[in-house]
């Protein structure tokens, strides 16, 4: 794969990138922790504000700071904020759409499932106000997934918006995120919780089990055991809204308006996760519709005429340095210079090794997904929009961002704009509806937004 192919330009992939997020309500970005992916979730959706059009909201689980920074915001809450367009004026860009910007706040989000489930408001009072709630609600393993999953389902059903990117939280396992709503559905049905609270709604307790619980009470306490059965018992009030609510998480997932962005780097440990997220993905009939390899080493390294140019440094490392004068060597004695370029010579030897073997990874993966986006190594982190919006560049297969958007005339359909309507509020001006898109012939089209499929053609940057 040559350099144009990986670092250059790619006008196909970005007509194809476009398309897939016009004709996608719902983006979830997941991979491995520590890729990227809360800064490519957040630059895919500011670059589709600019590009195509419509309410755009990223929403991210990641507390920190520097995303609400890149953004030009204050801060992120559960509330989502809108990105001033001064931050759009000053990055070069000149947005078709809205961004917006929210961060999942877990302790907020659980007390309003809890509001919204709990079967009257005394109840919800009671769960509320026990002492085990901060902790079980909190630490429930699969509780950030979960989470992360109802508050995009939640967003996506207020229809304030024609596009919600959530990043998700890292997943060591691939199936974490994607099982989450069914281990929801299975906690209400445990068998610790039976064990709970049988003993406590009934006076009649099995001979059998009676010893056991009787131990339990001297190892744990009586009042532990009863302060956890009141709380289980007020819980298991929920259970129906909560099942019945994890369901509709797991229909949107699976649903024609909802895509996959996975971001991993090439890297060992990354890939392989994110490997298996990929297939884990294809087992449930989920679509992929982006892959992105973030840090990936520039494709000069595996050149092998760069790679004679630097062989040729550190054999001839006696003979160069001879030849330096001493104001081009710095003043330095000449045996310092032929260390340096004899380390240099072994240092790109060794980025060599790497680029190649990345390369070939990057080359398989490629060929097993519609879309494959390749981003270059940069050091630092990205602190403002301008910076999202050239990631975002990249990932479409662009050069440089074009600060008008794009040459593409194209504008959403304006989902938002619906809903707004349907409430009597005033839809912004310059939204003209798009043409009707056909329905994939895999993917059935959603009765209110129909999909248009993909050209088939996979690009990397």
């Amino acid at each position: 794969m040559g350099a144009q192919g990986r670092f250059g330009g790619d006008p196909d992939r970005s007509q194809s990138l476009e398309q897939l997020l016009a004709a996608k309500e719902v983006v979830v970005a997941c991979g491995p922790g520590g890729v990227g992916k809360t800064t490519t979730a957040a630059a895919l959706a500011a670059t589709a504000a600019v590009r195509v059009g419509g309410r755009v909201l990223v929403v991210t689980v990641d507390p920190a700071r520097r995303l609400a920074d890149a953004l030009g915001l204050a801060g992120l809450g559960n509330n989502a904020t809108r990105v001033p367009e001064s931050a759009f004026r000053q990055a070069g860009a000149k947005p078709r759409g809205e961004l917006f910007a929210a961060m999942v706040d877990m302790s907020q989000s659980w007390d309003s499932l809890v509001n919204r489930h709990a079967p009257d408001e005394r109840t919800a009072r009671q769960i509320l106000a026990n002492p085990l709630y901060q902790n079980v609600s909190r630490r429930f393993s699969q509780g950030h997934d979960y989470i992360a999953m109802e508050r995009l389902y939640e967003l996506h059903e207020e229809g304030r918006y024609d596009l919600v990117v959530v990043d998700t939280p890292p997943s060591r396992n691939a199936f974490d995120l994607l099982d989450a709503p069914s281990h929801m559905t299975d906690f209400f049905s445990s068998r610790l919780i039976r064990w709970l609270t049988v003993p406590y709604r009934s006076r009649l307790v099995n001979l059998a089990s009676r010893p056991f619980y009787q131990v339990a009470d001297r190892v744990l306490g009586s009042q532990l055991l009863q302060d956890l059965a009141d709380f289980f018992i007020l819980f298991q009030t929920m259970r129906d809204g909560f099942v019945e609510r994890a369901e509709a998480v797991n229909r949107l997932l699976s649903d024609a308006r909802t895509t996959f962005l996975l971001v991993t780097t090439l890297e060992a440990v990354p890939a392989r996760e994110a490997e298996e997220m990929a297939r884990a993905l294809a087992d449930r009939h989920l679509h992929l519709g982006l892959l992105v390899c973030n840090k990936v080493l520039p494709p000069a390294l595996s050149d092998p005429r760069v790679a004679k140019v630097a062989d040729l440094l550190g054999e001839r490392a006696c003979e160069l340095a001879g030849a330096m004068s001493e104001e081009l060597r710095g003043g330095n004695d000449p045996d310092l210079v032929v260390s340096v370029l004899a380390e240099v010579s072994r240092s790109f030897a060794n980025f060599r090794l790497v680029a190649n073997s990345e390369a070939e990874l990057l080359t398989e993966i490629a060929a097993s997904h519609e879309i494959t986006a390749t981003v270059g190594y940069q050091p630092g982190n990205i602190t403002d929009l301008g910076g999202l919006l050239r990631l975002g560049a990249r990932i479409w297969g662009d050069l440089e961002p074009p600060a008008d958007g794009g040459c593409s005339p194209r504008r959403r359909s304006g989902r938002a704009a619906r809903a707004r309507s349907e409430t009597s509020k005033p839809a912004p001006a310059e939204r003209p509806t798009s043409p009707d898109r056909p329905a994939s012939p895999d993917r059935p089209a959603s009765p209110d937004r129909p999909a248009r499929p993909l050209d088939g053609r996979s690009g990397t940057v």
